[in-house]
């Protein structure tokens, strides 16, 4: 009987042991894999935000066609042009005297790829996929345009819910972290860039994950 006893609080004390540590290292080992992960995702999502840049400076708006964007990068070319002073004379019909004017010449010089000049080693063509083993999905991609202060202003928004990028970690830890509320944090449930309700093309992420602007 004593045996038994013995026995029942050795498995007592080594399930206590057990609580006690994963209480511990379960945190630690969520925020490790959540790090790394959000490291990878926004990653991608710069590589979209520098896509989406590209494709308003040369059509004045953005898209939320992914396969548009992606054959935009290996087919459109910027314009290269350079600004330069320059003035003229004009006669001035009332006063009956040449009048000095003064103007801005745009020069174009040439043409070079988007694909050449920011996305040479081809990521751009992956960007889109979310990039965590296990996840077989795209990120989420909206564009439009939004009124500012009387202006029809091009906005876009790329982003990905914490439950699919944590889709597998604890769920209680995933709930804290969609909860989270810091400037040293992912706040909200989504890591995302650029927004569909202001005018900004800025991620939600700490620059301890890479630069948040552009």
């Amino acid at each position: 009987m004593k045996i038994v006893v013995q026995l029942v609080l050795w498995v007592i004390i080594g399930v206590l042991g057990y609580l006690v540590y994963n209480s511990v290292n379960g945190p630690v080992k969520f925020n490790k894999i959540k790090q790394a992960r959000y490291a990878k995702a926004v990653e991608n999502l710069r590589d979209i935000r520098t896509a989406q840049l590209a494709y308003r400076s040369v059509t004045g708006k953005f898209t939320k066609d992914p396969v548009k964007l992606v054959a935009f990068i290996d087919t459109a070319k910027f314009t290269l042009t350079q600004r330069r002073d320059s003035s003229f004379i004009r006669f001035n019909k009332i006063l009956k005297i040449d009048e000095p004017r003064d103007t801005v010449i745009v020069d174009t010089l040439g043409y070079a790829s988007v694909k050449d000049s920011l996305f040479k080693s081809g990521n751009h063509k992956n960007m889109i996929k979310i990039p965590i083993k296990g996840v077989e999905s795209n990120f989420e991609m909206d564009a439009g345009y939004i009124n500012k202060n009387d202006l029809r202003i091009p906005v876009f928004e790329a982003k990905v819910a914490k439950d699919v990028l944590l889709y597998d970690l604890d769920k209680d830890l995933l709930f804290q972290e969609k909860e989270v509320r810091s400037v040293d944090e992912v706040n909200g449930a989504f890591l995302s860039v650029g927004s569909m309700t202001e005018v900004m093309t800025s991620g939600n992420w700490p620059r301890t994950y890479g630069a948040n602007d552009q």
